[in-house]
């Protein structure tokens, strides 16, 4: 047996350098953040925005639905505009329009080569950096100060109630109203000047570089590409090749490790269920719930995309408008996952320690009810909040923040970071007699507990920032809650999980699991700490955010190339062994995972992390393709392949209607697939080649999205809805049956000590 130690010196130096490292270019992000101007002020001594106004413009286009009502800088929803982007269009053609009027005026013939002066004037004018930073001012010409009143009425009847503006709030899937009051309009405008003012003027001493580095892409102004996101791109394919090299080098030279020998009969069969594990039980009948409440959504806001404000003629926008349809599908994404992960810990601790703490029970009950009155009331509030117009405050606070995937009010936070401290004090106090007696599996069962006090630890990220807290950093915190948190910590968790329950089924030895589990958590984190910044690319950071993020992201990639054989390999030798027939769906949903880990995170990622892609592709369905793929294909498959293994040792085995697992697996990854690849990666491919021809602003306009072709696309998403719905019927239908009467205590061969880390 080879030993681990090693390893885990070089996961504890990477983890501590890579965090040093992420922190010191937050640090940097922080430092070199589009500045927020005192004021905008024009050559006739005008003033039309303030500092305080671009701030409450920020939390009032939160308030309205924000990252789910389009987006700013690319990240958010698909449906309405990107704001900078439309915004810096809009200026730009208002700005050659009075150009050209003046010429006009003047008596000048207006050719080709006068236009094209116009235009250079253009370009140079949006492009001039006039902040002053004694004064803290910005100044603009007149021309561009009528420009900019023009392109800010637009906004402010468009959030209001302005009827010559109602079909273009249906094709935004926008509601009138959606902010009642006039002062947060007019601070709205100011919000989304300043974003496509930083987008399109240079840095101090960058000549030709925005603060967004000419995102997005936007001829007119000057935006294109710059050479360093061409550079790091092609880096970052070389370090992928190598990379993967490495790995496959890797992977020969372990096949001569430990082969388990499968037992010939199961180990977990006389396993005795613990009160407290018993209790886990009303956790996954949630977990399906919340995932059928989540495909519905899913399909109304998909149908919002063709009927902005009805649902096949039904008015539902009313009650339901597409800011909170998404919301609750994008929120309750999460919820239903990462309950499914955190009640599999619950059960399998005692499963593993073999001792059943006291009061465990009730502590797995209280938590359960805890993360019930978190999910119910921050859906709840932000519902209403949304709905009632309460401001930014209720928002902040209570309502909708605004911030996709991480929408609950700051309440709900604080709430659900005291819920998972206290889980992770449930997990660690039913593991610790397993943690403190040497055995085979014990560095599998380190690895669980010290992942599942990073996810506990590291959600406090969510509470990083404030109301007035400067966009860019706004950004840098979120990705770290939702690339850290969600697709960091929760998967080494949850591969620690499943590593562990092959070994105590017999399929893997616990040495060559030990050193599999730290040896794949250290390249996950060698590459997944700093990769959470390729999200960052366009949100005001510097260009070496660009440099670290493309490499690493790239690096991302490595070990998601060999999970999807592993997992193949595991299920061809447990097919010999008739009694793994009883975990046949669950080993299948970790095949899937496997697949999913390699087409949707690592394919259809890498299709868009490169800086020379996602700067045509961020905020595109190119995007929503990846995130589908990799959010339900990977981590959602992981959570059904995690509860039908507990639910396997919950109920007793002939309460098991297996016939209807088959048709639940096939069309959820049947149906997923449909979705993926005949309607979304088909409409980000059109809208990618629309942003790199014409630029971002028009493959997010009504002109695209609303093009025969497009919603074409859109419709040809119902078949895959359709089959994947079906899956999830059949998933509940399974789970009903095992209510037909009372679970048995115990399993059949029921007399057997409960099994222990190996």
């Amino acid at each position: 047996m080879k030993s681990t130690k090693r390893l885990w010196r070089w996961l504890a130096l990477i983890f501590v350098l890579s965090f040093g490292a992420l922190g010191y270019l937050g640090w940097q992000i922080y430092l070199s953040a589009p500045p927020i101007p005192n004021r905008v002020v024009s050559a006739d001594g005008d003033v039309l925005f303030t500092h305080d106004q671009i701030q409450l413009g920020q939390q009032a286009w939160l308030s309205a639905g924000g990252q789910q009502l389009g987006t700013v800088w690319g990240h958010g929803a698909y449906v309405a505009p990107d704001w900078s982007a439309d915004w810096l269009h809009r200026e730009a053609v208002a700005l050659q329009a009075r150009r050209l009027a003046e010429q006009q005026q003047g008596g000048l013939p207006v050719g080709d080569v006068q236009r094209a002066a116009v235009d250079q004037a253009v370009r140079d004018e949006m492009r001039r950096n006039t902040y002053d930073e004694a004064s803290g001012d910005v100044r603009v010409t007149a021309e561009r100060a009528q420009a900019i009143r023009a392109v800010a009425a637009h906004y402010e009847g468009l959030f209001g109630n302005d009827p010559a503006l109602d079909k273009l709030r249906d094709q935004y899937a926008m509601t009138a109203d959606a902010l009642p009051e006039a002062g947060q309009r007019q601070a709205l405008t100011a919000f989304f000047f300043w974003s496509a003012w930083a987008a399109a003027t240079d840095r101090p001493g960058e000549a030709g570089l925005s603060y967004t580095s000419n995102w997005p892409h936007e001829p007119m102004v000057g935006n294109t590409m710059s050479a360093s996101a061409a550079m790091w791109s092609m880096a970052s394919i070389i370090l992928l090749l190598a990379g993967i090299a490495a790995m496959l080098w890797l992977h020969k030279a372990d096949e001569g490790d430990e082969v388990a020998v499968v037992p010939k009969a199961d180990p977990l069969l006389g396993a005795k269920a613990t009160p407290s594990m018993k209790a886990t039980r009303k956790y996954f009948f949630v977990v399906i719930g919340l995932m059928l409440l989540q495909i519905g959504m899913g399909a109304i806001t998909a149908h919002y995309a063709v009927e902005g404000q009805s649902f096949f003629g039904i008015p539902l926008a009313q009650v339901l408008p597409y800011t909170i349809s998404r919301t609750v599908h994008t929120q309750i994404g999460v919820f239903w996952i990462a309950t499914a992960w955190l009640a599999t810990g619950l059960y399998v601790a005692p499963l593993l320690s073999g001792r059943e703490p006291r009061l465990q029970k009730l502590g797995v009950d209280a938590l359960f009810w805890a993360l019930i009155i978190v999910v119910l009331g921050s859906t709840i509030t932000g519902w209403l909040g949304t709905l009632q117009h309460r401001g930014v405050d209720f928002s902040f606070w209570l309502g909708n923040q605004g911030l996709e995937y991480t929408s609950m009010g700051r309440v709900w936070q604080i709430l659900l970071f005291i819920g998972l401290l206290f889980w992770v004090f449930l997990l660690g106090r039913a593991l610790w007699p397993a943690l403190m007696k040497p055995s085979q599996t014990r560095g599998l069962i380190a690895m669980v507990f010290l992942s599942a006090t990073c996810i506990g630890g590291f959600y406090a990220t969510s509470l990083a920032w404030g109301q007035h807290t400067h966009y860019s950093m706004v950004e840098y915190w979120r990705w770290w809650l939702v690339h850290l948190w969600v697709e960091g910590f929760f998967e080494v968790f949850a591969t620690a999980v499943v590593a562990l329950i092959f070994t105590n089924l017999g399929l893997v030895s616990a040495p060559s699991a030990n050193r599999a589990i730290v040896a794949e958590t250290i390249v996950f984190l060698f590459g997944g700490i700093l990769g959470t910044l390729h999200h960052l690319y366009w949100t005001g950071s510097p260009t070496s955010v660009i440099a670290v993020g493309a490499v690493f992201s790239a690096l991302e990639v490595v070990p998601l190339t060999l999970i999807g054989l592993e997992a193949l390999q595991t299920y061809r030798r447990s097919k010999n062994v008739a009694w793994l027939g009883a975990y046949k769906w669950v080993i299948l949903s970790f095949v899937a995972v496997g697949f999913w880990n390699t087409v949707g995170a690592g394919l259809l990622g890498f299709a868009i992390n490169p800086p020379a892609s996602l700067y045509y592709v961020q905020g595109l369905n190119m995007t929503a393709a990846h995130g589908h793929a990799a959010l339900f294909g990977v981590y959602g498959m992981l959570g059904i392949g995690l509860m039908l293994f507990c639910l396997r040792g919950l109920y007793d085995r002939a309460l098991h209607a297996d016939k209807f697992l088959k048709p639940a697996f096939w069309s959820l990854n049947i149906g997923l697939a449909m979705m993926v690849f005949m309607s979304l990666l088909p409409a980000g491919i059109y809208q990618a080649y629309e942003s790199i021809t014409r630029g971002l602003w028009y493959a997010r306009s009504p002109e695209v999205i609303h093009s025969k072709l497009m919603e074409t696309l859109v419709w040809l998403r119902v078949p895959g809805d359709i089959v994947f719905a079906a899956g999830s019927i059949f998933l509940a239908v399974y789970a009903l049956f095992l209510l037909r009467r009372r679970a048995a205590d115990r399993l059949p061969a029921a007399g057997a000590a409960p099994a222990r880390g190996r």
